[in-house]
């Protein structure tokens, strides 16, 4: 099971937000890759990164800030964030990123999501972030009508490497992450499914545990690492064991 954790990048440094809430930012370093080489020192096996401002904007902003972290740590790194188009797959796995996390283009162009499958095998990761069981796009900015499950089963039938299931409800807040509807979505595919989105304490993480022959193969963390919830060691013991 993998435990990884995240570093979310705006204007340059690393921060979390509250229900993907751009007003409600806590800056925890501005230096994001130091960031990303203390992770890997305390054990982290990946490193995943968001491009807020990216996601925002529909296109890479600090994918300079990408491109060191990748050549400073020796684990594979995964990026989200604005990327709407194969050029921008291309510079990031050309920087040395493992893996290209795709969100809103995903949904709203199948053929895409298809196409990069294809180009790309085995780097592609499809980020599914809903509320109430409906996908939100655009950084979390448009709720839609699309339903996550249903859109699990199109990318897993495109090919997919992973799925992160983020709720948006309980991003930032601490609050543990969704059980019941991490376990409904991993259920339906057998793409391995990553939660993400209020994991908090070290009961999460013996959920998570007890969700892995489900099709669950680990989380994402965030601010509960920041804040010290729990440490990484701690919470790689649970899931080794």
């Amino acid at each position: 099971m993998l435990l990884i954790p995240a570093i979310d990048l705006k204007n340059g440094h690393c921060v979390r937000l509250r229900q993907g809430n751009m007003d409600d930012v806590t800056v925890f370093s501005e230096d994001p890759v130091e960031m990303a080489r203390q992770w890997a020192d305390q054990g982290a096996q990946r490193i995943h990164v968001v491009d807020l401002d990216g996601a925002l904007k529909g296109l890479p902003v600090n994918l300079k800030v990408v491109e060191a972290i990748a050549a400073a740590v020796d684990v594979p790194v995964q990026i989200g964030g604005g990327i709407r188009d194969e050029e921008t797959v291309q510079r990031y796995l050309n920087a040395g990123v493992a893996y290209v996390i795709i969100g809103t283009k995903a949904v709203n162009t199948p053929h895409f999501l298809r196409d990069l499958c294809l180009e790309y095998p085995r780097h592609i990761i499809v980020s599914l972030d809903a509320k109430d069981g409906r996908l939100a796009l655009n950084g979390w900015s448009k709720l839609t009508h699309f339903d996550a499950i249903e859109a699990a089963v199109h990318c897993e039938r495109d090919g997919v490497e992973a799925l992160i299931y983020t709720d948006i409800g309980r991003d930032g807040m601490m609050a543990g992450f969704n059980v019941e509807a991490t376990r409904a979505l991993a259920r339906a595919v057998n793409t391995p499914v990553f939660a993400s989105g209020g994991v908090s304490t070290l009961d999460d993480i013996r959920r998570l545990k007890d969700l892995e022959g489900e099709g669950v193969a680990g989380a994402v963390i965030g601010r509960a690492l920041y804040e010290g919830g729990f440490s990484l060691a701690d919470a790689l013991k649970i899931s080794a064991a």
